[in-house]
């Protein structure tokens, strides 16, 4: 069946009534800077050694990799909190399992690994837990975009004009082109896998390739919002989730809690569906229902892949989003929540076909 399967790739703006300003990402690894921001501070004491570094032309894959074997270490020994691309200057905090250690063993351990790995080693630090996939508040952006289509004063003018509509409305939370995959090729291995067409004997890429087609299905809902004239305000039934807090709850009376959305003080959240999933009811209910009863598979699907299901805030705000001219270049600086694509908000801006963007995984949890 999923030879069948179309995947739409296109996915409407929020800002499609203003031209973006084109251009290419990733020149070089320099244009594009991720800073991992951590959920918690080392607290000096524990088996596990933080190790914070920056790395260049490194999956984080292949720098664990690289840890372990560095310090003799099993399978699983090395964690961090989310994964950061190749083709970019990163940086973020890796767990190594060592044991109880002297401070001497951590800053044997940082000249070590900058005299064996190709990193530049910030800080080491002990602390009581390894550090797992999710474990982190966000991330810190700074992208510079190249080859612009317009002439740099143009393409600032087009860009704030975007940026003022991003931040009154935010914009969808797509998941990026890189969970999708080219063409979205992801998404119908995914497909393939629920449907017990093909088998994946890795559990990661399994797992990946599932979590490819439910976050697909999550971008149909939130194409359907927007293109409803549903983005901009609640719907009875909605779980709505507080931007403070993170505590979600349900709308049942839209008119009371519509001025807190437009203040940003709370937005709607999305289906990432599943058996164990929070889920709508009403008017929302019946909306989510609908994406997945068009879809070719049923919730007993995800509970035979042991997919729980959860819900994902649907409008991502990006309220410290600011451009400037650098040369010939625009350069983007903001910060994302955890989970979010740094892509989603820079084809916003630059609205190009995703050949022109980054396929890379800067977050997957």
């Amino acid at each position: 069946m999923q030879n069948e399967f179309t995947v739409v790739t296109g996915l409407p703006y929020v800002s499609a009534a203003l031209p973006g300003f084109g251009g290419k990402l990733r020149a070089s690894p320099e244009h594009f800077i991720v800073e991992e921001m951590g959920l918690y501070a080392a607290t000096g004491d524990g088996q596990h050694l933080y190790v914070n570094l920056t790395k260049v032309g490194l999956t984080t894959k292949e720098v664990q990799h690289k840890l372990e074997k560095l310090f003799n270490l099993g399978p699983g020994a090395v964690g961090f909190a989310g994964m950061k691309d190749k083709v970019a200057t990163t940086t973020q905090t890796f767990s190594l399992s060592v044991g109880h250690q002297t401070a001497a063993f951590a800053d044997e351990a940082a000249q070590r690994i900058e005299a064996e790995v190709p990193v530049k080693v910030n800080w080491v630090q002990f602390h009581r837990n390894k550090l797992k996939l999710g474990h982190l508040l966000g991330n810190r952006f700074v992208i510079t975009v190249t080859e612009l289509a317009v002439a740099p004063d143009e393409a600032l003018r087009r860009g704030n004009a975007i940026v003022a509509e991003m931040l009154h409305r935010g914009t969808p939370n797509f998941f990026g082109v890189q969970r999708i995959g080219p063409a979205g090729n992801n998404v119908r291995q995914g497909l393939a896998v629920l449907l017990g067409e093909r088998s994946r004997g890795d559990k990661w890429l399994r797992r990946f390739l599932i979590s490819s087609y439910q976050s697909y299905l999550c971008n149909q809902y939130l194409v359907r919002r927007l293109e409803m004239g549903a983005f901009d305000h609640l719907l009875r039934g909605d779980v709505a989730k507080k931007t403070a807090t993170g505590g979600m709850f349900d709308v049942v009376e839209v008119e009371a809690e519509q001025p807190r959305y437009a203040a940003q003080e709370i937005s709607f959240t999305a289906p990432l569906y599943g058996p164990r999933m929070w889920a709508a009811k009403d008017e929302a209910g019946a909306l989510e229902n609908a994406v997945l009863a068009a879809a070719p598979v049923t919730l007993e699907h995800f509970a035979r892949a042991r997919v729980e299901g959860t819900r994902r805030v649907g409008r991502l705000l990006v309220p410290d989003l600011t451009l400037t001219v650098r040369g010939d270049a625009i350069v983007a600086s903001f910060t994302l929540s955890k989970g979010a694509f740094a892509t989603v908000v820079m084809r916003e801006l630059m609205k190009v076909d995703d050949d022109h963007l980054s396929v890379i995984a800067e977050d997957d949890e």
